[in-house]
């Protein structure tokens, strides 16, 4: 497990998979939160990781290259993705949602999501899990 401000960077066609169970598809909704500058303030990896500590969150940041994918797989623990820069797809029981800059999703612990990088920029991403 990655310790507060380690950076890891992934390689292109990494798959991991986690063990499935938990909550099942069915029992979550998705919903995509954007940054509000109004009440945020300026987007900055800082004021996110604040925002996202604050929540009771682990964050680490991740950089994922143009092709990375994750199939499906669920986590033990809570936690949300939040993006800095690039697009990331998130699939959540079956629905899709392209994160971009100040996008964040919650995924509930037990519950199979996919995701991928898309387009030609890597992914600046703050993985929070929840402690």
């Amino acid at each position: 497990m990655a310790e507060r401000g380690v950076h890891a960077i992934f390689s292109p066609r990494l798959y991991i998979q986690y063990p499935q169970g938990g909550v099942s598809a069915g029992e979550i909704g998705m919903q995509v939160e954007h940054w509000d500058a109004t009440v945020d303030g300026e987007l900055s990896e800082a004021a996110l990781r604040r925002k996202l500590e604050r929540r009771g969150y682990r964050v680490t940041r991740y950089v994922y290259p143009p092709g990375t994918c994750f199939p499906a797989h669920s986590h033990s623990v809570d936690k949300i993705d939040a993006v800095l820069a690039g697009h990331f797809r998130l699939v959540i029981q079956g629905r899709a949602a392209v994160l971009k800059a100040g996008d964040a999703i919650e995924v509930p612990r037990g519950v199979l999501h996919s995701a991928a990088v898309i387009g030609a920029k890597p992914v600046v991403s703050l993985d929070a899990i929840k402690v």
